[in-house]
């Protein structure tokens, strides 16, 4: 039997595709109240040229305008790659209970990586922090969709360089 954690992820990954099938991250988020989810968002941010349309902030948009509150105590947010510090700083701010990350983010990520900004002491809020949930899927959409971004890159290259090379 999958876990609570486990359907909830599903839930963020099937977010996350909708952000790899526009070219985007793939980086998905639900956020849940009562098992019920109440936010939903995935990276959109070539898409929009906005820096603060990650995933998270879009579910928490979401989410404080179905609570109609911006406190979104006793929710928990499920994510597919730790926040950045931009997101994990806005989920403290949320007062979020709990935060379920898939796959760790050893270059960005500021709920454990470089610093976990959701457990810091002298802020007035810390988060609960549960990592590694169906940590392989999440991983393995990251990588084959900077694989896939790389593949292209070089294929646009090595285009270029023959039409050059044909004038």
């Amino acid at each position: 039997m999958q876990s609570t954690d486990e359907k909830y992820m599903k839930e963020a990954i099937k977010q996350a595709k909708k952000a790899y099938a526009i070219g985007e991250v793939p980086i998905g988020c639900v956020i849940v109240y009562q098992d019920k989810i109440i936010g939903r968002g995935y990276n959109r941010r070539t898409i929009d040229n906005n820096t603060l349309a990650h995933a998270e902030l879009a579910a928490i948009r979401k989410a404080s305008r179905k609570m109609n509150d911006w406190r979104l105590e006793d929710c928990t947010m499920y994510v597919t790659l730790e926040p950045c510090q931009m997101c994990s700083g806005a989920i403290v701010q949320s007062r979020m209970t709990r935060v379920v990350v898939g796959c760790m983010n050893p270059k960005a990520g500021c709920a454990g990586s470089i610093l976990n900004l959701l457990d810091m002491p002298e802020f007035n809020h810390q988060v609960e922090l549960t990592t590694g949930v169906m940590e392989e899927e999440c991983s393995q959409m990251m990588k084959s969709f900077f694989k896939e971004l790389r593949e292209a890159r070089k294929k646009k290259k090595q285009l270029e360089k023959e039409q050059t090379e044909e004038i």
